[in-house]
């Protein structure tokens, strides 16, 4: 300890600020970055959320499409996927890169507003918000999905694709789409956590967080609700599957992963190391 002290004083004012530089952010600096955010997005007028959703649900179908190309064009093969679930973090950096307005990207955030202040009002704006968000973002994407099976809007070759990727939103009953959705939710809050100071290193934490969703096929709401739309308006799955095995357990299992990981595990850890003054 003592040998340590004359080094640390050596050092001269230039050489502290960019020791400082250098270090990791703590958890509370990192929370306190979100909070600002979340706090902001609260006093958004609803018409700019609306909009802004409705962009957001109209850019993830970019998702869909980049891969069902990807898929189209690799070799069949058990290594397929591992190539067309690149596709799926396109839409994901239109969104998060655009500022763009995503259910559980920037919905689940405010929960760390709610749990600061344990106040109705902001208890009400954030079911506001999320309220607002989801509905223009599934209007997003009904429009994407609906352009997608009534118009040629890509090579007929490509049907194929978009339809296996239909198929699987609807490939497991409504605990395990549930259990699923709960690890999608769980790490997209955890890339939020991520994202205030990965700097230049934004976007590839992004493709490699959606990269895992995409590849491990957990589902996501607004990202699975394009393929699944699109089923549904080609006619291979009716609205009451959409509904009942692909949009009531995934919400629920992204919003349960979501609040999870943001409010037991990112708020508690600041909550209970900073002493209340």
């Amino acid at each position: 300890m003592d040998q340590d002290e004359p080094t640390a004083q050596a050092l001269d004012s230039s050489e502290k600020r960019d020791a400082r530089r250098r270090e990791a952010p703590s958890a509370a600096v990192v929370y306190e970055a979100i909070r600002r955010e979340a706090e902001s997005e609260l006093n958004r007028p609803l018409v700019a959320l609306a909009w802004s959703a409705l962009a957001a649900g109209l850019s993830m179908g970019f998702s869909l499409i980049a891969q069902a190309l990807l898929y189209s064009y690799t070799p069949e093969a058990p290594w397929r996927p591992i190539i067309s679930s690149f596709g799926y973090s396109i839409g994901f950096l239109f969104v998060i890169l655009g500022r763009q307005q995503l259910f559980t990207e920037n919905t689940l955030t405010p929960v760390l507003e709610v749990l600061r202040v344990r106040n109705l009002p902001t208890a009400s704006g954030t079911l506001k918000l999320w309220g607002v968000v989801l509905c223009f973002n599934m209007l997003g994407t009904a429009i994407f999905a609906g352009a997608l099976s009534w118009f040629d809007v890509l090579d007929p070759k490509i049907d194929g694709a978009l339809e296996a990727i239909a198929a699987r939103e609807y490939g497991h009953g409504f605990g395990t789409m549930f259990v699923r959705a709960i690890f999608a939710g769980w790490l997209v809050a955890l890339m939020l956590w991520l994202l205030p100071f990965a700097e230049a290193a934004r976007v590839l934490v992004i493709i490699l967080v959606t990269y895992v969703i995409g590849l491990a096929h957990f589902p996501h709401i607004i990202a699975g609700s394009v393929a699944a739309l699109y089923g549904v308006f080609c006619g291979s799955h009716s609205i009451g599957e959409f509904l009942f095995q692909f949009f009531t357990p995934t919400l629920l299992g992204n919003m349960v992963g979501g609040i999870m990981m943001v409010a037991a595990v990112n708020y508690a850890q600041v909550a209970y190391n900073v002493p209340e003054e």
